[in-house]
């Protein structure tokens, strides 16, 4: 059954009781000091922090690290470990009427079918019930400096929200979007807009403008159900909403409200609520950050957000994460995307055993696949495949392994690499869009990227007159006296 938290504090009163949040009421600043506190910590696993204490912003405790280990990942989502996530889409894939649809749209659209079935789509409530607008502030009175918001690495170009559900509206469709882009703070009404050329939210920029449609209404939600904030990160289809996964993995829906200066549906539970507009004939230099590549993207344009309204609750919380060179606490809310989509993968490409984006891959620079090989050819269709699904077009590296290799375990993943592979034949070369965060390529957003195929190789079609010799293993039997006379060698 899952688990569903109300809102942000319920989520720490969780954490509180199971010993993994810390409160800190000693006085700390916002400018670095937090983020080098949250390295500490995160390098060592430990809790989730709360400070209480932040000079200037005494009233605002700062909520970081909350995904920070694979167990609190786990519990954010509403389940015990990450590995039951499978599971769960494959049960409500099981719930499709007729047997799984055809062909490759229909598929990716499945997910937005199949929740309906259990009616969680988001639940629109009146605004005395959504503690997200409690408090309004409007015209003058908006001023983003009122947040506790961070500069996190010595070189940023100023103070980012790094946690935002960054909220737009199809202008065909009216299906909302929440999507997790970073945002600089220029002044008191006006941020920068990261949103990249392959996101969502980007799509509907370029949408509206093809309609003419002057300003593009925006909303930022901090805070929130835990569920809520990571769908914001996930890498749904265009026409699947971010309220209708967190509402699955809640088991409950998402309760919403209308915003108050703009037509959009916002998160009612949230902490902060900021409203505005996107002119997409603007543009301004935004960067660079320290970011989850672990290098300071380069200062690029970007849309500039201007804030009409800001609401919150009365005593909001503000969350917040830091990115940086990997592991960080964003890799966890990776590994829970890689375990909930690893069915939807399956689902397209039926050969996929399993999945993993390791953390020094950064996520769109490394996938390790495994795969039931049927047939010589079989590894490059999987790597076409695979850079044909979605976001995952922006792969830069993807080596497929056999079904027996555990991909999670980086000594095999090596040992298979550097035996199995021969350059000249296993390395398939191809161009095409890659992350805009990318550091290597010569040219912004698009360059090259490789498919490696490390499986045994036949002898038709792909070792000639050689023959691929088998692992070394000892016999079983062997395995089993040893085993049984073990305490005879008294060793």
């Amino acid at each position: 059954m899952a688990q569903a938290y109300r809102d942000l504090s319920e989520f720490i009163k969780f954490l509180e009781g199971r010993g993994e949040l810390k409160r800190i009421t000693a006085p700390v600043t916002w400018d670095l000091e937090i983020t080098e506190i949250t390295q500490r910590v995160l390098r060592e696993g430990g809790p989730a922090l709360l400070f209480e204490n932040v000079e200037g912003y005494t009233d605002t405790p700062v909520l970081i690290n909350m995904y920070g280990t694979e167990q609190r990942a786990a519990w954010a989502l509403g389940v015990e470990k990450l590995d039951e996530l499978p599971a769960q889409i494959e049960k409500m894939m099981a719930m499709a009427q007729g047997g799984p649809p055809e062909g490759l749209m229909s598929k990716l659209r499945m997910l937005g079918d199949l929740v309906k079935l259990g009616r969680i789509g988001p639940r629109t409530v009146e605004r005395e019930d959504a503690p997200a607008q409690e408090v309004i502030m409007q015209g003058d009175d908006v001023d983003l400096l009122s947040l506790p918001i961070l500069k996190t690495w010595p070189q940023d170009a100023g103070r980012y929200i790094t946690l935002p559900l960054v909220i737009t509206k199809d202008p065909d469709s009216g299906t909302h979007n929440l999507g997790m882009y970073r945002m600089q703070v220029y002044d008191k009404n006006t941020t920068g807009m990261h949103w990249q050329t392959h996101k969502v939210g980007t799509q509907h920029e370029r949408a509206s403008a093809e309609r003419g449609a002057g300003r593009m209404e925006v909303a930022v939600a901090l805070g929130g159900d835990p569920a809520l904030i990571w769908a914001g990160s996930a890498p749904l289809p265009a026409d699947v909403s971010e309220y209708v996964l967190a509402g699955f993995l809640r088991g409950q829906p998402v309760p919403v409200a209308k915003g108050i200066t703009v037509d959009l549906d916002v998160p009612a539970q949230a902490e902060y609520i900021i409203e505005g507009y996107v002119d997409p004939s603007e543009r301004r230099p935004e960067g660079p950050f320290g970011d989850h590549t672990g290098y300071y993207s380069i200062q690029d344009e970007y849309p500039v957000f201007h804030v009409t309204a800001i609401t919150h609750r009365r005593n909001p919380i503000y969350p917040t994460i830091v990115v940086g060179r990997p592991p960080q606490e964003d890799y966890w809310m990776g590994v829970a995307t890689e375990r909930l989509f690893l069915p939807l993968m399956r689902l397209m490409l039926p050969e996929i055993v399993d999945v993993h984006m390791p953390a020094e891959g950064v996520f769109h620079n490394l996938v390790l696949v495994s795969i039931k090989k049927e047939y010589p050819g079989h590894v490059q269709k999987t790597v076409s495949g695979m850079w044909g699904l979605g976001l995952m077009s922006l792969a830069r590296a993807i080596a497929v392994f056999d079904d027996d290799v555990d991909i999670h375990d980086p000594s095999e993943v090596v040992w298979r690499l550097s035996n199995n592979v021969d350059p000249r034949r296993d390395i398939i070369f191809a161009d095409g869009p890659i992350d805009d965060l990318d550091v290597a390529s010569p040219t912004a957003r698009v360059g090259s990227k490789i498919g490696i195929d490390a499986t045994r190789k036949s002898g038709e079609g792909e070792m000639g007159e050689r023959q691929w010799m088998p692992d070394i293993t000892m016999d079983p039997e062997v395995v089993d006296k040893v085993t049984r006379r073990w305490a005879e060698y008294g060793i």
